[in-house]
């Protein structure tokens, strides 16, 4: 034929599909430890007190591109790296009264389930570009999946075991970030599934070659854009409450050494200003652990609610220990001057190898010292999360209680939501954890709370961090880490029930199923081309592909 006939050959504007190596292909392994070690780092920097949130979003896209071309036992190790640095720099404050040894057992803990997430979304980096070889399926479908299965490791460590771990949550890295009302409509889970798509968005363009440079970026900026712009769920308020919260000064923690009693004169001095304020209050909330002497048991300690309810008129929510019998719970009462003790919660979700120790018989033996720390277990409170009376009720104000840890457990949030309450009151004692980070940490995740279920939440710390936060997760008011005083405000009531909380976990367990079904997939189809490929006959409908000669005998 002659030249200038010849067909002139046309170049796919996206180009062929991506061949096996090709999308295997990855970073040297040493530099995938040090870039999932960098985004570890970066992740913790969104964190507070930092909070430095789009750095949470790199950290993620760094994590997740070290995952890409690694092989079973190359995900192993660079999750397990990547999630100890990660874990490693977030709770550091263990290590404040407890040292070394604690720190380094629960970051394992949550090392172990990092690494064994990462295996998964190896996985996806491996199979859906061959197997979703287009662009939808390389710049769609793949960071939907990296996001989902992000989340889905998240989940489940978060409950399991003994009640799981949910501290670390991407979410809460967008606290005061322009995410931060996402939580509104999606939930913690929702909110962390969002940080992390945009993560591997950002990680799938990096790698992409075929597309144009421009139209990568307008995907990921088009993103960014809807998500930065959506606006937060409107909460509707039903009117308002006058509530007085307590921050106590007060080293209340397991190594203060403090005399019988003093943790709640404490709280009494930080209270008494208020005794000639001439306030009008509906209710007065104090710290976890404010009355270190139970008033059920004690006529002194009893007295004392007495005269603070008396003064300002008002009831008080007080955290003590109770007993019942041969059983020991972290409670908060609800007390009325010549009432005593009208309302009881007892605290849902103790916290392992804190205030019990599980699996006793075999823990105890491998760090007696350490664990004669925890000489009791408490029990797991069965009864409902409302503390209120008649008089309250009347008024509107129906408070449910998280204490400390119970703020992390979402099915406690639902349960104060499903059981009516019109605003949360969440007193903790953070004395053992000194100025670190983990008192903002767990103020922000107190913030992310009131958001997600559309009610004020009132943080009373025995040293901070203590604020009164509205439904939108601004403070109302707020007071300074050790620092004895009280907060007074207006606090918004409501009874909407947000998407959030309306979906449950919902979104949670189907977006996980949606990533584990897509990597099924995956594995199904690149498993049938592979048979078609070692069979040419079976991928030759018309019959014509040559058979193989057999071997000469």
């Amino acid at each position: 034929m002659h030249a200038a006939l010849a067909p002139h050959p046309r170049t796919p504007l996206l180009g062929p599909p991506p061949t096996s190596s090709q999308a295997d292909a990855g970073m040297p392994i040493g530099l995938a430890l040090l870039a999932a070690a960098a985004g570890g780092l970066l992740l913790d920097a969104g964190f507070p007190d930092r909070g430095w949130w789009p750095l949470s979003i790199g950290g993620t896209a760094l994590f997740l591109l070290s995952l890409r071309g690694r092989s079973l036992r190359g995900a192993l190790l660079v999750g397990a790296v990547g999630g100890f640095v990660y874990y490693g720099a977030l709770i550091e404050w263990l290590t404040v009264y407890l040292g070394p040894v604690p720190w380094l057992a629960l970051t394992i803990a949550q090392v172990l389930w990092v690494a064994f997430g990462a295996v998964p979304i190896a996985l996806a980096w491996r199979w859906l570009p061959r197997a979703f070889p287009g662009p939808a399926g390389r710049l769609v479908l793949l960071p939907v999946v990296l996001a989902a299965l992000w989340m889905l490791r998240e989940g489940i460590a978060n409950v399991f075991p003994w009640g799981g771990f949910a501290w670390g949550r991407l979410a809460v890295t967008q606290a005061e970030g322009p995410l931060a009302g996402w939580v509104g409509w999606v939930g913690m889970s929702g909110l962390s599934f969002l940080v992390a798509l945009l993560a591997a968005a950002l990680a799938a363009v990096v790698v992409e070659r075929r597309t144009p440079v421009l139209a990568r970026g307008t995907g990921v900026v088009a993103l960014a854009a809807l998500l930065l712009v959506w606006p937060a769920f409107p909460t509707v308020t039903s009117g308002t409450a006058r509530v007085a919260a307590v921050q106590g000064d007060s080293e209340a923690g397991l190594f203060a050494g403090r005399e019988r009693g003093a943790i709640l004169q404490d709280h009494y001095d930080a209270t008494r200003p208020l005794f000639d304020a001439g306030e009008e209050l509906d209710l007065v909330v104090w710290p976890e652990n404010s009355s270190d002497i139970d008033p059920l048991r004690d006529q002194y300690s009893a007295s004392v609610l007495d005269v603070v309810t008396r003064n300002l008129d008002a009831p008080l929510i007080v955290g003590t220990i109770t007993q019942e019998g041969d059983e020991t719970f972290n409670s908060a009462l609800l007390w009325r001057e010549g009432e005593g003790s009208v309302d009881q919660y007892d605290k849902i979700h103790p916290v392992p190898f804190a205030e019990y120790l599980p699996e006793r018989d075999f823990f105890y033996p491998l760090a007696p010292d350490l664990f004669d720390l925890v000489p009791r277990d408490y029990s797991f409170g069965q009864r409902d999360t409302i503390l209120d009376d008649a008089e309250l009720v009347a008024r509107g104000v129906v408070t449910g209680i998280a204490i400390c840890y119970d703020i992390v457990d979402d099915e406690v949030l639902a349960r104060i939501v499903d059981e009516g309450a019109t605003l949360i009151a969440a007193p903790t004692n953070n004395a053992d954890f000194g100025r670190s980070d983990q008192n903002v940490q767990q103020l922000a995740i107190a913030r992310l709370r009131a958001i997600e279920r559309g009610r004020s939440v009132v943080q009373a710390s025995t040293v901070g961090a203590s604020a009164i936060i509205g439904p939108d997760g601004r403070d109302i008011d707020s007071l300074p880490l050790y620092e004895a005083g009280t907060m007074v405000a207006d606090v918004p009531l409501s009874t909407v029930i947000t998407p959030a909380h309306a979906l449950g976990r919902t979104l949670e367990f189907g977006l996980g199923m949606l990533g584990l079904a897509s990597l099924a997939l995956a594995a199904l189809h690149l498993g049938r081309a592979g048979r078609r490929a070692a069979d040419p006959r079976r991928s030759d409908p018309h019959g014509l592909a040559p058979s193989t000669p057999e071997p000469l005998a």
